[in-house]
């Protein structure tokens, strides 16, 4: 039995007719979503898993830079 017996409703179906099938699925993940913690930060690469190190950097324009931009780095 509920604690209070005044208090007001989790959840309150303001339109449509859902059938309890319905109602148990919205319950089941409202509740599913409350329950749920943050995510963990995510795990940090090491330089060399880096998947920004296969990439080539941006050539600048300047005097040579044509002829450098097919030589290998």
């Amino acid at each position: 039995m509920a604690e209070n017996e005044n208090s007001q409703p989790l959840l309150r179906v303001v339109s449509g007719d859902p059938t309890p099938e319905e109602l148990a699925i919205v319950i089941a993940l409202v509740s599913a979503r409350a329950g749920a913690s943050k995510p963990s930060e995510p795990k940090r690469l090491s330089l060399w898993a880096s998947k920004g190190r296969q990439t080539r950097p941006s050539l600048g324009a300047g005097f040579g830079s044509w002829r450098a931009s097919s030589m290998p780095r």
